[in-house]
């Protein structure tokens, strides 16, 4: 052939496989258009002013020569290897400067950072972003390998990035709301001036108390800088009052017999009814047998619990369970399960001569018997001739044998009679462990009734101390109890008695359950054996409120001292004044006890 058209066709260019260049699509697209851009400026600019590069300085010089040299040296015979030479060069030439432009663009796009630069945040931030596209590049190679479609894909990976910035959304919210729920409790203030003389609605008041709750159970946390701790109480204590329908002087005296949250639980206990409860009588029938004859009326019931084998719990009842055949023919008494609790502590064994001081209206006392068997004795003694007759009624009708009943005041024991095994003494007290039973309690009793009720209770435990016999081979006990829930009445009657009655100790009550007697309360502090003392509350035990302590008196030394010990007898009056005995206040308190007692059995003075 002769020399080589120069409008021969060149070869066409080679088809590029697909290259994974280490970009997100985003960003290869970018890089993509920039090297459309670049190869077209090249080709406008390539008959003006080629590109040289490195590997282009090192052709051979035979480049250099006229294009006519070139085409003479050549050989006809190798036209078509010379063709795919030049071919084959002039595509390295390409790839070169294009590998040249990639680098560049890629420097522009993603420059590299200066190592004075390591550990930046900056830094963080470009290894985060390189995270991200390695995570697309693998999700774009998962593409190429499993063929997957690209809406699929792609739409999976939106919901999880939705997922996920939802949950950080929702974290954000909370932390936001808890940082304004705190705010708000630290603004919170108590009501003053004319807000706190409106008459406010019972809902107000109810969600009052729940915000002073929470201030003082976490106080440097939701306080109000300007308020003391005395402020939030006494605020409290007033709702309470107003709330539950309690004297201000009493809301006070049970609310700090308990921590905050427990008070208000105390107070939420006092307005619903106890259970209903049934002591089964062993005189006469078994437990188990009562029970299923109650069941066969339509009786619903269960057993109290495992501290007592007599006790059965009724929640409901087709028929009166006061007025069954079984009541009446008494083999079961209506008595609350708080009651059992003294007689259990007090043990009493068969054949022992025991004494029930305030018996009425026998519910105790039929209790005595029947762990007696009817064996022994039980002198049945209440001061008040009208609640006799219940008592002597329910005697009869629980068919006991050795009860005597008698109407005496307690306080003239032993000088009736003494020399008992055991002693059980339920005083007369204030009823505020039976508010849900009494509600009056709230609002009539006052400071005074505090004097004088633990006053009374002081002389009726001596007198039972010294009513039993310490060489007793199988007693000398005494149990001391009441159906209220104040220090008063209780823990400060029992360390007074041991201070003025060495002869006797604390002894465990053997009850299974109840809390702890105070053995120190509001800056007093008593003797520490009054922790062997139990209390029982309506909001943690589900019965009404209750104490019980148990005495062992040691010797009969200080017997016949009865008369001295009144005359040195001080008694605390709230804890803070002090009431001794007047001889002759107390010979007139005496004497007019003893003219009741005779105008009511009938004799002349």
């Amino acid at each position: 052939m002769g020399r080589r058209a120069k409008n021969k066709q060149q070869a066409p260019e080679p088809i590029e496989k697909p290259v994974h260049t280490g970009l997100s699509r985003r960003a290869q697209a970018k890089v993509n258009k920039q090297k459309t851009a670049n190869e077209k400026k090249r080709q406008n600019t390539e008959d003006i002013a080629p590109k040289s590069n490195k590997k282009a300085k090192a052709a051979p010089k035979a480049m250099a020569k006229g294009e006519d040299e070139l085409w003479d040296d050549l050989e006809v015979a190798s036209d078509d290897n010379s063709e795919a030479e030049l071919d084959e060069f002039d595509m390295d030439e390409d790839e070169e400067q294009s590998e040249e432009e990639d680098e560049e663009v890629e420097q522009e796009f993603f420059p590299k950072s200066n190592a004075d630069f390591l550990g930046s945040d900056s830094e963080q931030e470009v290894d985060e972003d390189d995270e991200e596209d390695e995570d697309d590049d693998e999700y774009d190679d998962d593409e190429l390998v499993e063929g997957e479609g690209l809406d699929e894909r792609k739409s999976r990976k939106i919901e999880a990035r939705a997922a996920r910035e939802a949950a950080e959304a929702e974290a954000e919210m909370q932390e936001q709301a808890q940082k304004e729920a705190e705010a708000e409790g630290e603004r919170y203030m108590l009501p003053e001036g004319d807000e706190e003389e409106l008459v406010a609605d019972v809902t107000v008041v109810s969600q009052r108390i729940k915000d002073i709750v929470n201030v003082l159970n976490d106080f440097k946390k939701f306080r109000d800088i300007n308020t003391s701790r005395q402020d939030y109480v006494d605020r409290l204590i007033k709702d309470i009052a107003s709330y539950y329908g309690y004297s201000e002087f009493l809301a006070e005296k049970l609310f700090h017999l308990f921590p905050v949250s427990e008070a208000i639980e105390f107070f939420e206990a006092n307005e619903v009814a106890r259970p209903v409860t049934i002591r089964t009588n062993t005189l006469k029938t078994r437990r188990r047998d009562l029970a299923q004859a109650l069941i066969n009326r339509g009786v619903n019931l269960e057993p109290i619990g495992k501290w007592s084998k007599v006790g059965l719990q009724v929640f409901e009842s087709q028929v009166p369970i006061g007025a069954t055949p079984e009541y009446l023919a008494g083999h079961y008494m209506l008595q609350a399960a708080s009651s059992f609790l003294p007689v259990m502590a007090l043990a009493p064994q068969p054949e022992e001569r025991v004494l029930d001081m305030a018996s009425a209206p026998g519910g105790k006392t039929t209790h005595i018997a029947a762990l007696q068997k009817n064996t022994g004795m039980v002198f049945a003694n209440d001061a008040t001739k009208d609640r006799l007759k219940s008592l002597t009624a329910n005697i009869h009708r629980l068919g006991v044998k050795n009860a005597v009943v008698c109407n005496y005041d307690g306080r003239e024991f032993p000088k009736v009679i003494g020399g008992f095994d055991r002693v059980l003494l339920d005083a007369p007290c204030s009823g505020t462990g039976v508010i849900s039973k009494d509600p009056s309690v709230k609002l009539n009793k006052t400071e005074k009734d505090f004097i004088d009720i633990p006053f009374l209770q002081k002389q009726l435990i001596l007198s039972a101390i010294d009513s039993v016999d310490a060489k007793s081979k199988t007693g000398g006990y005494i149990v001391y109890s009441t159906c209220s829930v104040t220090v008063e009445e209780n823990e400060s009657v029992v360390n007074y008695v041991l201070s003025k009655r060495p002869n006797v100790k604390l002894v465990p009550t053997t009850l299974d359950f109840g809390r702890e007697g105070f053995s120190s309360y509001r800056g007093k502090t008593f003797h520490p054996s009054l922790k062997l003392t139990r209390r029982f509350y309506p909001h943690v035990h589900n019965m009404d409120g209750f104490y019980v302590a148990k005495f062992k008196k040691l010797d009969n030394k200080y017997d016949n001292v009865v008369d001295k010990e009144l005359k040195e007898q001080k008694v605390a009056a709230s804890g803070e004044e002090s009431l001794g005995f007047n001889d002759d206040e107390d010979e007139q308190y005496i004497e007019e006890a003893k003219l009741t007692q005779k105008k009511k059995k009938g004799l002349k003075k």
